[in-house]
C-alpha cells in the first residue's frame, strides 16, 4: 500500500475541504497511510476526519506562507503521492515539489469551472495555471466540462487530465436524513419548503432566487430556507425586507448535517452562475427532494443527465426558475435517480483516485 498525502488549506466549510475528507477517509479505509496536511487545522470538518488519517498541521495562517513548511514535509516524510485541491494550494504544491527535490508523484485538482476566475488577478491566475499545471503528474477536474476546459482554455495535454467526480456517501447521508431539525416549518400539517444551500456568494446567485421565489409566493402556500453563510449576508438580509419576504424565507446560516433540511423540504434549489461539480444535487437526490438548477458550467447537466433527473433552467432567469419550482411542488410522480446515484458510489470514486495516485 502507498503513503499518500492530501494537501488542502484547512476544513473550513466549503464542498471541495468536505470531499477532500471523504477522499482521504476512503484511501485509509483501503488501507493506505493517509496524511490530511493542512495549512492550518481547523474547521467544522476536522470531527469528520477518521482516526485512521494522520492529521498534519503546517500552522500557517496563509496558504502562501506554507510552502517553507510543506517543502520539509515533503523531504521528511517522503510520501509516494500527494494530491492538492484549489488552486493557490495546487500552486503551492507544484512549487514545493520542485525545491523538495524529493520523487513523489503529484496530483492536483481543479474543483470549479474557470468560469469562477473574474476581475482582478484572474489573468495572473490563469498564466500561473498554464505554467504551473503541466508540472504536475496529474490534473484531476470534478467533472468532464472542467476537464474540457482546463483543455481547451489552458492548453493541458488530454492525457495529463482525468475527470474524477466527488464521492457521495448515498447510505451515510440517508442516514443522517433521518434526523429532521425540530423547527415549527418543518412540521407536517405546515406548507411546503424549498431548501437550497450553499455560501452566500456572487456564484450561488441567491438574487436571482429571492426574485423567482417571490413568483412562487402568488402562486403557492411555500415558504424557502436557504443554509449558508458568506459575505452577502446583509445584502440578502436587505432584499428579503424590501421584498416583505422576512415570514416566508430563512437564512439558517453554517448546519453541519444539511440533510435532515434536505428530506424534510419538498424541492432543491440551485440557482448559481457556474459550478464545479455540485455535490448537493446528488445530495438532496439520496435524501429523496425534487431537484432544481440552473444548466450552468458545469456540473448540473452532467449529474442530472440533461433534465432526466432533474429540470435544468437558464442562468439568471427569474421566471423560468419559478415556474420549475411550481412543477416541483405540484407534479405528482417524479423519477427515481437511485440507478443513477451508484456511479458516485464512494467505492467507484476511491477505486479513480487509487489509479490516478498509485
Amino acid at each position: 500500500m502507498s503513503h499518500i498525502a492530501i494537501y488542502v488549506p484547512s476544513l473550513q466549510g466549503g464542498g471541495a475541504e468536505r470531499v477532500m475528507v471523504s477522499v482521504a477517509n476512503g484511501l485509509a479505509s483501503r488501507g493506505h497511510r493517509v496524511d490530511l496536511v493542512l495549512v492550518k487545522a481547523e474547521g467544522p470538518y476536522l470531527s469528520e476526519v477518521s482516526d485512521r488519517v494522520n492529521v498534519v498541521d503546517l500552522g500557517r495562517g496563509r496558504v502562501i506562507a506554507s510552502v517553507w513548511p510543506l517543502i520539509c514535509y515533503m523531504r521528511r516524510e517522503r510520501p509516494d503521492a500527494l494530491l492538492s485541491a484549489l488552486f493557490h494550494a495546487n500552486f503551492v504544491a507544484i512549487v514545493a515539489r520542485l525545491f523538495a527535490r524529493v520523487r513523489m508523484r503529484l496530483v492536483v485538482s481543479e474543483r470549479n469551472s474557470l468560469a469562477s476566475l473574474t476581475g482582478r488577478g484572474s489573468s495572473l491566475i490563469l498564466w500561473l495555471m498554464r505554467c504551473l499545471y503541466p508540472r504536475a503528474d496529474a490534473i484531476v477536474a470534478v467533472s468532464r466540462g472542467i476537464a474540457e476546459e482546463l483543455i481547451s482554455e489552458l492548453g493541458l495535454a488530454p492525457e495529463r487530465v482525468v475527470a474524477i467526480p466527488n464521492p457521495v456517501d448515498v447510505e451515510g447521508i440517508a442516514a443522517l436524513a433521518v434526523q429532521r431539525p425540530e423547527h415549527p416549518w418543518l412540521a407536517p400539517d405546515s406548507p411546503p419548503v424549498v431548501v437550497a444551500v450553499g455560501r452566500l456568494e456572487a456564484q450561488k446567485d441567491y438574487p436571482t432566487l429571492l426574485e423567482a421565489f417571490e413568483k412562487v409566493r402568488k402562486r403557492r402556500d411555500v415558504r424557502l430556507v436557504i443554509l449558508g453563510e458568506g459575505a452577502f449576508l446583509p445584502e440578502l438580509e436587505r432584499r428579503i425586507a424590501d421584498a416583505s419576504l422576512s415570514d416566508t424565507v430563512m437564512l439558517a446560516g453554517f448546519q453541519p448535517n444539511p440533510f435532515g433540511w434536505m428530506a424534510a423540504s419538498k424541492a432543491y434549489v440551485l440557482s448559481s452562475v457556474y459550478e464545479g461539480f455540485p455535490n448537493s444535487l446528488i445530495q438532496a437526490m439520496a435524501c429523496g427532494v425534487r431537484v432544481v438548477s440552473t444548466n450552468c458550467p458545469t456540473g448540473p447537466d452532467e449529474i442530472l443527465e440533461g433534465g432526466k433527473w432533474g429540470t435544468l433552467v437558464p442562468v439568471g432567469d427569474a421566471d423560468a426558475l419559478a415556474d420549475a419550482v411550481v412543477d416541483a411542488l405540484d407534479r405528482r410522480t417524479w423519477p427515481d435517480p437511485a440507478s443513477m446515484l451508484r456511479k458516485f458510489h464512494p467505492d467507484v470514486i476511491m477505486a479513480d483516485f487509487e489509479r490516478i495516485l498509485t
